[in-house]
């Protein structure tokens, strides 16, 4: 990301989001990001904030030696790189990296967010921001992945229940393509009251199919009702039958769904 004509590195750790500590101290010194760093360490404040993080988040710390460097950070001598404070105590708040390129000082979102106050106030805001907005980018980014995996889940064994006890022997390929979507069909109407066909007609516009506009929920219950139309399949169940049945499994599961996200919203 680039804040203010800077462009500042992050990368994710076990989930967590890392912002190089480096990149944000040539906003104060372009030349020397390590003297900056190591000037904001030393102050007392810093290890006591950083030491409370590490003790929270991380159960390898070594919290004698930080109670050692805290003491220490009072007196006008003391010094210390993040190196040290890596190495001494165990610390995972604030790591290092090697490299050309990305390398450097790097900490954890909430140590690197203090670090940017110390650096500027407004240039606190602005990275705060930034980070923010690409956290939602990413959200986004899995929120269309869920679905596209959504969609795929009990796909397999949908199909296998189609072809095994509704597709006749010596069929056509195209005739076995009929039938496939012919079921398809069965829960596009299910849930979306629609088929494939109709939901093309009623959208030129649109690429993609009536599934790629599918909201999470109704992807959720898609691929359930794909694992139970499957039994109904090897059940003999006719056609018709299943997709009253379906139907009614569909405005169900959609009803509590709806209900379930309400509720967190409400929290």
């Amino acid at each position: 990301m680039t804040e203010k004509g800077t462009d500042i590195v992050f990368y994710k750790k076990s989930e967590e989001g890392y912002i190089s500590l480096t990149d944000i101290s040539k906003i104060r010194d372009k030349d020397n990001p390590s003297q900056i760093i190591s000037l904001w360490l030393r102050t007392y404040s810093t290890i006591e904030y950083i030491g409370l993080w590490e003790m929270l988040n991380n159960p390898d710390f070594k919290p004698h030696i930080y109670e050692g460097f805290k003491n220490e950070s009072a007196k006008p001598h003391f010094w210390m790189s993040s190196q040290k404070w890596i190495s001494e105590t165990n610390a995972i708040g604030i790591t290092s990296k090697s490299g050309r390129y990305g390398g450097g000082t790097y900490a954890h979102s909430d140590i690197a967010f203090k670090f940017a106050a110390w650096i500027s106030a407004e240039f606190e805001l602005y990275l705060v921001t930034e980070f923010k907005r690409l956290k939602i980018e990413e959200q986004k980014a899995l929120g269309c992945s869920a679905k596209r995996e959504l969609s795929k889940i009990n796909y397999h064994i949908h199909t296998d229940a189609v072809k095994h006890n509704l597709i006749p022997a010596k069929l056509t390929p195209q005739q076995i393509s009929i039938v496939y979507a012919s079921e398809a069909d069965v829960l596009n109407m299910a849930l979306f009251g629609i088929t494939a066909g109709q939901w093309r007609a009623a959208n030129p516009g649109l690429k993609g199919n009536i599934r790629d506009y599918a909201t999470i929920n109704e992807l959720i219950c898609l691929s359930n009702m794909e694992n139970i139309n499957a039994v109904l399949i090897n059940e003999k169940i006719p056609q018709s039958e299943r997709l009253q049945k379906l139907n009614q499994i569909a405005i169900q599961q959609m009803r509590v769904l709806q209900e379930v996200e309400n509720r967190k919203y409400l929290k």
